[in-house]
Formats: C-alpha cells, sequence, structure tokens
C-alpha cells in the first residue's frame, strides 16, 4: 500500500487514493477537511525531496504560481516544504489530460485545435503578465473538462526542474515539445512558452509532434536545428492562416516568434473570425519546408567511424549544453556530445553566414541612404526656393501674433474671437491646476504664424481622479458588469467571444483585468460570451432515396446524428419516406435527424391449407398511405370519415410527398383530406 494513503498531511489533507503519477510527483486525491472540500495534492517522490536547493526553490515557485487566479489555469491553494512531505494543493479537476483526448479522437479539427490553443494562450497571457513562465507546456499539462474549457497545470513547476538541463528518459514527454534555447541550455523568456504551445498545436492538428527520435538527444538536437516539415505535408485539410500561426510560433530564432501570447491570441481570434485569411509570414513559413534527414541515424554511423579509428568512445566535456543520463553506457552518452558538437558547429556555421549576409545588406543600405540623402536635399532645396517665391507672390499669406492665453480660461467662444487661427484641443491632467485652465499654446504666445495656422490649446482636466481598483466581473452579467463600470465613471465597450465555459451574455474576461489600478475615464473591454460555437449546414430532401444512401449523403453534408423508424407503407422497402427535418433549413449538425423508413407492402402467398373465409362486417386495420402535395412551408393535415376526425392535426414538414397511418374499418370506406382546415381530397380505403 502507498505510504501516504490514509496519512493526514498537516492535521488537514487527508490522502484518499492516488489519481496520477509523474516522473517527480504522485498526484492524489485529497480531502481538505478545514474546507470540507476534494482537492488534489502533488507530493513530489523522496529523490527530489532530499535536494535542499530543490525544496526551496519548489516551495517559492509553488508560492508565486498560488497568486494566478484565471479560469484556464488550475488553482493552487496551498504549497508545503518540510520534513514529512513535500507537497502542492490544487483543484481537483474532473476531466482527461489534451493528450489522453488526442489518443481518443486522433487527429483534431481546426475549429477543435483554435478552441483549446487560444485556452491556453490565455492562460499563459495572464501568468506571463504575472512573471510566470511555464516552461514545460504540453499536452500531458493540460487538463480538458467536461464542459470543453481547460486548464493548464504544473505552472512553475518546470522553472525548478530547470535546476539541471540533463535530459533523462523520464523528460522524453517534455522533449519533444522544448525549445531550442531550452534544449541548448540558454536563457527562456515567455517566447520559450509559446514554442512548445505551437508544438502542441502542431500536434493536435497532425496526430505526431514535429520532431522524433531514438533518444532524448536526438529529438532535441533537431528542435536546435529546425527543419519541421509543414503541417500541411501531413494533413492537408489544414487552412494556411492557421498553419502560419503555427509555423511562426515554432520559429526557431526566438526574435522570429510571436512577441508574447497576447500578440498570438490576435491572429488566432482575427483567423477565427474569417478561416479564409492568410498572414504575411512567408519568410517563416519556406524556412520551415527545409526537412531534415533522420539526425540521430546519420550522427551515429560517424560516431561508429570515430570510435573505431581512436578505440575510444568520443569524451564527454564539461561545456555540453544539452546532457543524457547515463545508465552505465559511457559511449552513448559520448555519441550524444559528438552530435550536440557538430549540431553547433553547423548553427555557428549558419550564424556566421547569416551575419556576412546582414553585412552585405548593411553595404547596400548605406549606398542607398546616401543617394537618397543627395536626391532628398535637392528636392529640399528646389521646394524652398518654390516656397519663398511663393510667400512673396502671395500677399494673402499674412501674418499674424499668437495671443497670450496660457492661465485663461477655455470656452468654446474662443474659436470666434480668433478667426485668424484653426483652434485645436488637447486636455491632461494637473493637480496645481483648476480644470479648464489653459495649461500653454502651441506656438506659444508672441510668435507671429501665417494667418489660418493651427492653434493648439492644452487644458487643464483639474485634479487626477482617485485610483481604483477593478473588479472582478468574470461570470457576471455583461448588463450588470456595464452599469457598474459606468457608475464608476469608467467607459465600457463589449466584445462578444465564443465560449464552452460561460453562458451567453455572460462576462469572460475584462481588459485592464481585475485587481488593475484606474482612473475614471479609462476604457474597459468587457469580452461577453456568445456561447460555444455551433456548426450549421443546410438539410438535404432525401425523401424517395434508399436508406443506406440516405445516410451516406447526410453524413457527407456533416449529420452524423441520424436515427431511423420502420412504418408500414407501400412504398418499397427501405425507402425514406419522412424526414423529421426541413430540406434547406439550416440546423445544428448535431440535431438528431429522424428518418422513417418504409417496412415495403405486406407480401402474401397461396393458401397451403384451408381457411375460414373472413367475416366482411368484421372491423380490419390497415396501414394507408396518402398522397401529399409537396410545400415549401409547413402545414397542418386533418382526415375524416363521415365527419368525424379519424387522424387529429398533423403537422407536415416542407417536402413531404406522403403520410402513412393506421386506420381500421370494413368493406370499402371514403375518407377526406383536409389541409390547414381546407378540403383538399377525398380517397376511397378498401378494408377487405
Amino acid at each position: 500500500m502507498d505510504q501516504y494513503i490514509g496519512r493526514l498531511l498537516d492535521d488537514r489533507y487527508e490522502i484518499l487514493e492516488i489519481i496520477g503519477t509523474g516522473g517527480m510527483a504522485v498526484v492524489y486525491k485529497a480531502r481538505d477537511h478545514r474546507l470540507n472540500r476534494l482537492v488534489a495534492v502533488k507530493i513530489l517522490k523522496d529523490e527530489f525531496a532530499r535536494d535542499e536547493e530543490f525544496r526551496r526553490r519548489f516551495r517559492a515557485e509553488g508560492e508565486a504560481v498560488a497568486m494566478l487566479s484565471h479560469p484556464n489555469i488550475v488553482q493552487v491553494y496551498d504549497v508545503s516544504a518540510s520534513d514529512s512531505a513535500n507537497y502542492i494543493v490544487m483543484e481537483l479537476i474532473d476531466g482527461i489530460s489534451l493528450k489522453q483526448y488526442m489518443e481518443k479522437k486522433g487527429v483534431l479539427n481546426w475549429k477543435e485545435t483554435l478552441h483549446f490553443a487560444m485556452q491556453i494562450a490565455k492562460g499563459l497571457e495572464h501568468a506571463h503578465s504575472r512573471g510566470i513562465i511555464h516552461r514545460d507546456i504540453k499536452p500531458h499539462n493540460v487538463m480538458v473538462l467536461k464542459n470543453g474549457s481547460v486548464k493548464v497545470m504544473d505552472f512553475g513547476i518546470a522553472r525548478v526542474m530547470s535546476k539541471s538541463n540533463t535530459l533523462t528518459k523520464e523528460a522524453l514527454g517534455s522533449v519533444h515539445y522544448i525549445s531550442p534555447e531550452q534544449a541548448k541550455g540558454g536563457h527562456t523568456d515567455n517566447r520559450s512558452d509559446i514554442y512548445s504551445l505551437a508544438v502542441v498545436m502542431y500536434e493536435m492538428m497532425t496526430g505526431r509532434p514535429p520532431y522524433d527520435g531514438e533518444s532524448p538527444v536526438a529529438v532535441a538536437i533537431q528542435h536546435i536545428n529546425g527543419g519541421a516539415p509543414l503541417p500541411s505535408t501531413l494533413n492537408p485539410n489544414i487552412p494556411r492562416g492557421l498553419e502560419q500561426i503555427i509555423m511562426k510560433g515554432m520559429a526557431l530564432e526566438v526574435n522570429d516568434r510571436y512577441v508574447s501570447a497576447t500578440e498570438m491570441l490576435h491572429d488566432m481570434e482575427e483567423f477565427r473570425q474569417n478561416p479564409d485569411m492568410t498572414f504575411d509570414y512567408h519568410t517563416i513559413v519556406d524556412d520551415a519546408t527545409r526537412v531534415l534527414p533522420n539526425l540521430s541515424r546519420a550522427m551515429t554511423t560517424a560516431e561508429k567511424k570515430v570510435q573505431a579509428k581512436t578505440g575510444a568512445a568520443p569524451v564527454r566535456t564539461s561545456s555540453d549544453s544539452i546532457r543524457l543520463h547515463q545508465n552505465g553506457g559511457g559511449t552513448e552518452a559520448g555519441r550524444d556530445n559528438e552530435a550536440i558538437r557538430r549540431a553547433q558547429q553547423r548553427r555557428q556555421a549558419q550564424q556566421q553566414r547569416k551575419e556576412e549576409r546582414k553585412e552585405e545588406r548593411s553595404r547596400v543600405a548605406t549606398t542607398a541612404i546616401v543617394v537618397c540623402s543627395a536626391v532628398a536635399v535637392i528636392a529640399i532645396f528646389i521646394f524652398l526656393i518654390a516656397l519663398f517665391n511663393g510667400a512673396l507672390l502671395s500677399k494673402e499669406k499674412a501674418l499674424v501674433d499668437v495671443p497670450y492665453l496660457e492661465g485663461s480660461v477655455y470656452d468654446e467662444s474662443l474659436a470666434s474671437q480668433y478667426p485668424d487661427f484653426t483652434i485645436k484641443l488637447q486636455q491632461q491632467y494637473d493637480d496645481t491646476r483648476p480644470k479648464g485652465e489653459i495649461l500653454h499654446t502651441e506656438p506659444s504666445g508672441g510668435n507671429k504664424v501665417v494667418k489660418g495656422s493651427e492653434l493648439w490649446l492644452t487644458v487643464s482636466l483639474g485634479q487626477r481622479p482617485e485610483a481604483k481598483t477593478m473588479d472582478n466581473f468574470v461570470g457576471s452579467s455583461a448588463e450588470e458588469a456595464k452599469s457598474i463600470l459606468l457608475g464608476q465613471g469608467f467607459e465600457p465597450i463589449t466584445r462578444n467571444e465564443m465560449s464552452y465555459v460561460y453562458e451567453v451574455g455572460q462576462v469572460i474576461r475584462t481588459e485592464p483585468t481585475a485587481g488593475t489600478e484606474m482612473t475614471a475615464g479609462q476604457t474597459v473591454y468587457v469580452y461577453v460570451s456568445t456561447g460555444p460555437d455551433v456548426i450549421t449546414a443546410k438539410m438535404l430532401n432525401v425523401m424517395g432515396l434508399d436508406v443506406d444512401k440516405a445516410k451516406e449523403l447526410l453524413g457527407q453534408a456533416g449529420f452524423t446524428n441520424v436515427r431511423t423508424e420502420e412504418v408500414e407503407s407501400l412504398k418499397p422497402k427501405g425507402e425514406v419516406i419522412h424526414q423529421s427535418a426541413a430540406k434547406n433549413a439550416e440546423i445544428d449538425v448535431n440535431t438528431e435527424i429522424v428518418l422513417q423508413i418504409s417496412k415495403g407492402p405486406e407480401e402474401t402467398t397461396g393458401p397451403t391449407q384451408a381457411t375460414t373465409p373472413k367475416d366482411p362486417n368484421e372491423p380490419v386495420t390497415i396501414g394507408v398511405q396518402f398522397s401529399l402535395p409537396e410545400r415549401d412551408e409547413p402545414y397542418i393535415l386533418s382526415i375524416f370519415l363521415n365527419g368525424k376526425e379519424v387522424i387529429e392535426s398533423r403537422e407536415i414538414v416542407p417536402g413531404t410527398s406522403s403520410f402513412v397511418c393506421d386506420l381500421t374499418g370494413t368493406g370499402t370506406q371514403t375518407y377526406d383530406i383536409y389541409i390547414d382546415g381546407e378540403y383538399y381530397q377525398s380517397k376511397e380505403v378498401p378494408f377487405n
């Protein structure tokens, strides 16, 4: 039995069961007896817990992450680092990891990919604004809830793990998503998280990560060298614009990536609103089309030759930026280090060529600047001569004196008082000057200017209003949020945004976020939920088709929720005689479509034995089919016998050509058909 199950940590957290195991910790379901709620407790494994430096950094990072509060980040409640147990207490998530979701569904469509990626980016945006870099973004660290929302977890853990750059077998899951600068042991920032997110998007759209190899080091080297195949070569259904977003995020050079998660979100939102758009990222995408050979296999062959000549494995140096975990095999480690050295040499050569090209471009640019400057000087000289001559020739451009207005009170009549000027106004707060007082003018008083020139007045708004803290409106109604913001002196602007988490009309987020210091008059953007993104399609007319053909066509149109019902009919067996949705109707593709299928005419065979004749006066129940007019609008059908309604009002959908029902009678009886209360036709029905 696990050593922690049944224990009470810090007289508060009762460990109930294991719910997950990772390379550095075990996650348990636990009960918080103080707050009477279920939580998740991540307890460090002993090999990490014994490291004092690790424990210190673990606690510091945990406390920092506990300050994060965002709907797309798993909330950290508590952190403890003691001799008895080192753990983090988090909210308990009812869902599965994105990795499990991807394994279950396979390749995701672009809408699902964008839906998950935007939520991850929003979580990163919040964390980055608080100075927290994740450093281990991967599908395993993203939880998918039942309502379609996602939460990023393990913030700050990767920062603690970065104490060592060693790539062990345990790191294999992370190395597929590692940024080039992380792989080289270099400096990381928020753009490293953006790279990892782009890799996750790549995998969601293609079903595989961009790089793979026989060892963690082999994969890391591929990240360092770049050259992943374009996602569209693996999945031709990827929209061009989304592919460009992915490849910009995966740019080899840090400065070629998105500057921030906010910038990446902006492009995602633009693409979501217009899936046919493309971005001007040709350089990045074209560079990514270089497909490199299998580095790990090629290097292994070369290193075998070296070893054959020297009789020893390459020596491992302390300067290696990436180290492979040694399991008693020094030769394997040496091969990996030699491979890394070669990769670094290639990178240095590439960098040198890039610098040479840069110098050449600089020389060309300098020459161009000199030429352009000479042309500009000549042009300015000609312009000044023309201007001087024009001023001499024009007597209408008289000079006027700028009035001394500083210190006076601005009023709208100034424009009429000084018709020789075009009055322009700008305002600013000033704690020492009353509201409405003119602080200064541009040009200043006493100067001479051409009649009709602009005169800019800077007017005081008075004392700067007291700073206010932005309230948290997430989850409240948009109308309530707007009302409160207006009452506080802010200018709310609403923007609609799709959401699987918040109901229609609820606030998803605000910009600035809750807790921001604000002053009256500032603009606040309120993002309001429009609900989940509903995919619609036009309903087909499958009346008269074979059921299998009808289901095939509906499936191609996007309708997968099709149910069939067999009914009595004179139509051939298997023919669709009724559909629940009208043709050409724009409906949700998840809507249940009910098809009524004919059982076919009743098969009769000759008597095999003597039968007793039926009493002609005994009532018989039979299935009767009535022909109906095909109309573009729905209508009400009623059937009468001898003035009595035998089939009560039934709604008939557009495109229906027949109606089947059971009737009971004797002999031959005549039924009257009414449509929308008006007589349509009669039909004789024989019951014998």
